[in-house]
């Protein structure tokens, strides 16, 4: 865990739900909010994972614990907000991390394969926000933050379902900050850039005749990629998220409601530019 700005303590006492937080970006949030006095619930579909995840952030001293669920089915949803509403009491910050992608051309993607990414993404996202809106409610507030992205802003071949997802999200980011905002609750969005991730490697990988990826070919990939079409000259990581949903859940961002943050290191605006 890197160093933080943020002060030591300061999400004491608060509860935060994070699905898709045993690894990636979901693991990086965890460990932030973890580390600032949250006891931080992870949820995913894999116990493997979360039984790892959460060893690791015991280890760093972060109170954690672990929830399974597929936020694909609205029922099993409802029986995590009630599971943790029931072991801490409160729910104060939902993050909704989970999502699913991969590249598929548009004019042969299956029914199922455009659904698979709009259930999890989209539909994941509305149904955990609208399971924890009565917890909220009933205390007086809390915060839900959604991890969108930065594709959707200027099109993205081969990846029709998950910028259709991402562009709902920041849709209804902004439609349940209007409708919630009476009761306390703020409702924003993370959009992050390049992150690497086992997919993203893959992307980069070169073909090799032995069927064995040159490892320094991928990284001298990356860097290139870094280098001409990120402004700020290196790809994120998840504690550059992890930042930005911490700001959200502190205090300093009470009066943030219905916001979509890019964290993109310039990315997305530099996009068919050339830096050199």
């Amino acid at each position: 865990m890197n160093q933080t700005v943020f002060r030591a303590g300061l999400l004491d006492g608060q509860v935060a739900l994070i699905t898709g937080g045993a690894t990636g970006i979901g693991f990086g949030i965890a460990e932030l909010l973890g580390s600032l006095g949250a006891h931080v619930f992870i949820a995913s579909r894999k116990q493997e994972h979360l039984d790892a995840a959460a060893a690791s952030l015991e280890k760093q001293g972060a109170r954690a614990s672990v929830v399974t669920v597929d936020v694909r089915d609205a029922d099993r949803v409802k029986t995590m907000i009630e599971q943790v509403q029931r072991d801490r009491g409160r729910i104060d910050i939902l993050v909704n991390n989970a999502a699913g992608n991969f590249y598929a051309p548009s004019e042969s993607m299956s029914a199922n394969a455009w659904k698979s990414v709009i259930e999890i993404d989209l539909n994941g996202t509305f149904f955990c926000s609208q399971a924890v809106f009565p917890v909220m409610k009933a205390q007086g507030g809390g915060r839900i933050i959604s991890i969108s992205m930065t594709l959707h802003y200027r099109g993205w071949p081969l990846m029709a379902h998950a910028t259709a997802a991402k562009a709902g999200i920041d849709a209804l980011t902004r439609t349940l900050a209007l409708e919630w905002a009476r009761h306390g609750i703020r409702v924003n969005a993370v959009a992050p850039g390049p992150i690497p991730t086992e997919g993203v490697r893959k992307a980069f990988t070169p073909p090799s005749a032995g069927g064995v990826p040159d490892v320094f070919a991928v990284e001298r990939a990356l860097e290139d990629y870094a280098r001409k079409s990120i402004p700020l000259g290196r790809w994120g990581t998840p504690a550059d998220i992890a930042g930005m949903v911490a700001f959200l859940a502190s205090p300093a961002a009470d009066w943030v409601t219905g916001s979509i943050f890019v964290v993109d290191g310039g990315e997305w605006l530099a996009r068919g530019q050339s830096r050199g």
